[in-house]
């Protein structure tokens, strides 16, 4: 996908989520129910070798992080209050190691690291699954 496209769809995403009847506490609490239900049990590290694919901030409390398209972790970073305002992020890993209690998340460069202090991985497919039940629409008819 080239750049332009990219940032048409990111403006086209951004118009149509501030035209949203439903308010953003709402979608935020469904974003983090869904990861939540999707996620496994916690883990002390996973490997992290190659670029960050993606990210998506839940809260000042969580973070799920893309590893590559179809692998991602719920990162539990209590207490980070960059982290929904970040533009982009950072993880810290040891021997391409990211771990509990020593790695952390970078949201900028003034701002203190913020310590990770639990990984689930999530489930990919359950997640695209959840979202999409949450996006189903029920019709009726207008009264007159």
């Amino acid at each position: 996908m080239s750049l332009k496209r990219a940032l048409l769809a990111s403006a086209a995403t951004v118009v149509f989520a501030g035209c949203s009847s439903v308010p953003y506490a709402q979608r935020q609490a469904e974003r983090q129910a869904a990861y939540a239900q999707a996620a496994g049990a916690p883990v002390n590290h996973f490997s992290f070798f190659q670029p960050m694919w993606s990210w998506e901030p839940l809260g000042s409390d969580q973070v799920a992080v893309y590893t590559r398209p179809k692998e991602a972790w719920l990162l539990d970073v209590p207490g980070c209050t960059e982290l929904p305002y970040a533009n982009t992020i950072g993880v810290t890993s040891n021997l391409n190691q990211v771990s509990i209690n020593f790695d952390k998340v970078i949201t900028g460069r003034n701002q203190l690291a913020c310590t990770i202090r639990q990984i689930r991985p999530v489930d990919v497919g359950k997640l695209k699954a959840l979202q999409q039940e949450q996006r189903q629409v029920t019709a009726e008819p207008r009264q007159d």
